[in-house]
């Protein structure tokens, strides 16, 4: 009996420890799924779209306005159908400004900043989705090897609460060992059972993340790093999406403070126009049009000493945001090296631990030892095995953290399999302010009823 529990034991070390090598779901699977079925990165796509309008209008600020209108009266106290008192006329009239301090060309410069900025908060959300997605990953992997490894305890157990009913039938242990056997046993179903339901979340938070279910996710190696601390702090600061988007923050609000100060001076304009009277008589105008604030209450120093707080909290912000991103490079790094020095030991915890169970059981055998230290040395032995887990999950978490806190977690650099969203091109057709019926405009039309299929 204590040699068949001691093949079942060695049984489930092996199936727990090689990890099983079948082929399945890798994590470029899981990443590319990830990226291709993100809501996220759809709803701030839509944004930046948005974002690209933004710099259409300001543009249209600076082009021609044309506009018509149409008037019908009838000036009889009793209106009568078809009456000569019904009066029409119809006018078209048409705008450009000429001169305005250069308030709308920097309007359409800080919305380049803008949009700019907002391409660098897209890729930012683009790493948030892909390590989210490993993280789910390696959740789902870790905690079906928990199981794995709970379901293996269980049937070990059983098999040493079997053998301790029949030594004790023959009298070799007493009832006391029986149930110390009995009480273990009902410890691990119990744990067995909490993995399951650890199991069935991760499997939920990995269909949220990945855009659908789990299949048989094959083991993970961490990402290969090749800067030291010092070089990885260096790139993220250049380079890190939020630092970026930070400094065409900054941009856009040094822009906002001239188009504030623009304000102030004298705004000139071409108007004309051409209209129909209710005797078919045309009339034709055209002038220059010139005027500019005297006294506005103080609302346009106001708005200059907005903006300028408003760049000073930008600047604060830029700041702010690269010593966070300075620190998580640290803190990944950290992370990292915690996670390889927790796998090295687990693997000589895992290697001492399975001599002590060995030796323990061989003594169990021959009397000197009780069944109490042999449930020991088996659980000594499973805490070993599932701290290498963790530490296997944690270093690759750790690796990925490290390129997302660097700047470099996308599909890029990743290289994954898929087609990556191009920001550029939706810019470069609505930059110049299209009309619905140019090629442009129709180009655009035809690009969101795409999107929207």
């Amino acid at each position: 009996m204590i040699k068949r529990v001691k093949i079942a034991t060695w049984a489930a070390v092996f199936a727990v420890v090689s990890g099983g090598a079948a082929t399945g779901e890798t994590l470029a699977d899981a990443l590319t799924s990830a990226y291709n079925n993100s809501g996220l990165l759809e709803q701030n796509r839509a944004l930046l779209r948005a974002a690209d309008e933004d710099l259409a209008q300001s543009v249209a600020s600076t082009l021609p306005v044309i506009s018509w209108s149409a008037q019908a009266t009838n000036t009889s106290p009793r209106p009568i159908p078809g009456s000569d008192l019904l009066q029409a006329s119809a006018r078209i009239s048409a705008s450009l400004t000429l001169y305005d301090g250069g308030s709308n060309r920097l309007a359409v410069e800080s919305q380049k900043e803008t949009i700019l900025g907002t391409r660098q908060s897209l890729r930012s959300v683009e790493q948030d989705v892909l390590l989210r997605a490993v993280q789910a990953y390696m959740q789902v992997r870790s905690d079906t090897e928990f199981v794995s490894l709970r379901q293996n305890n269980v049937r070990v157990l059983t098999q040493e609460f079997r053998a301790a009913q029949d030594r004790f039938e023959v009298g070799e242990v007493t009832r006391t060992d029986v149930a110390l056997a009995e009480a273990r046993l009902a410890a691990a179903r119990s744990l067995l059972a909490a993995a399951e339901g650890e199991l069935a979340r991760s499997i939920e938070e990995y269909r949220a993340a990945v855009g659908r279910a789990p299949q048989q996710l094959r083991p993970v190696s961490a990402a290969p790093l090749s800067r030291d601390i010092q070089d990885a702090k260096n790139f993220a600061v250049r380079n890190h999406p939020d630092i970026r988007q930070a400094q065409h923050a900054v941009s856009a609000a040094e822009l906002n403070i001239r188009r504030a100060e623009a304000a102030l001076g004298p705004t000139i304009s071409l108007e004309g126009f051409v209209a129909v009277d209710p005797d078919g008589d045309e009339s034709r105008q055209i002038g220059i049009q010139a005027g500019g604030p005297i006294y506005s209450g103080g609302r346009l120093s106001s708005q200059i000493r907005q903006f300028m707080s408003r760049r000073d909290a930008a600047r604060a912000g830029l700041l702010v945001t690269t010593q966070g991103i300075a620190q998580q490079v640290g803190n990944a790094y950290s992370f990292l090296r915690v996670a390889r020095a927790s796998r090295g030991a687990s693997d000589q915890q895992i290697r001492a631990a399975r001599v002590a169970f060995e030796g323990v059981r061989e003594e169990a055998t021959l009397g000197s030892r009780t069944t109490l230290d042999v449930l020991n040395a088996e659980q000594e032995l499973l805490d070993a095995q599932a701290n290498l887990i963790s530490a296997q999950a944690e270093e690759v978490i750790a690796s990925y953290s490290v390129l997302a806190a660097m700047g470099l977690l996308n599909a890029d650099h990743l290289r994954l399999p898929v087609q990556q969203y191009d920001p550029s091109q939706y810019y470069n057709l609505a930059k110049d302010a299209p009309i619905a019926m140019s090629p442009q405009g129709e180009a655009l039309d035809r690009v969101l009823r795409a999107i929207g299929d």
